[in-house]
């Protein structure tokens, strides 16, 4: 069953397309202090926005990976979440590698002073992951994700 349902879509800014979407998004995310480099995602073919509820949504037309640092990030062809300042929450549609093992991500975390932010990731299982907030910061360079065949999200 999908998280994004008609009547939902009633009640939301929507848009198409990937460029409009990245702007859309990018501006959301500085909106509730969030760094604008979390959405490296390309192919984006419609995301929207319920504003009342903080619920946001990307649809991409395929799963993609990236590469922040040593984490190598998979997105589902739906990612969904709840916004509020400095946090995401209800994350679905995404899982990150560390060493050999996937976790699937439910909520991102920003804390601290704009200065020496630290950004958190925390799994579905407990575990969690925090990195300073300028790895995540937009116009950081970072070289694209190699294929992996076993990327599985669901």
């Amino acid at each position: 069953m999908s998280l994004v349902t008609e009547e939902l879509k009633a009640k939301a800014e929507v848009y198409h397309g990937d460029q409009v979407c990245r702007e859309k998004f990018s501006l959301l995310l500085a909106e509730v202090g969030l760094p604008d480099g979390l959405l490296t995602i390309q192919d984006i073919k419609e995301c929207g926005y319920v504003k009342e509820k903080g619920f946001v949504w990307l649809k991409l037309e395929k799963k993609r990976k990236h590469r922040f640092d040593n984490i190598l990030v998979c997105y589902d062809t739906v990612v969904t979440a709840y916004v509020e300042p400095n946090k995401i929450k209800n994350l679905t549609g995404v899982k990150a590698k560390d060493f050999l093992v996937w976790f699937t991500l439910n909520e991102i975390r920003v804390k601290g002073p704009p200065e020496g932010s630290v950004i958190t990731f925390k799994s579905l299982v407990g575990l969690s992951m925090s990195f300073p907030v300028s790895l995540f910061q937009a116009g950081k360079e970072v070289p694209e994700a190699k294929e992996e065949k076993w990327c599985r999200i669901g």
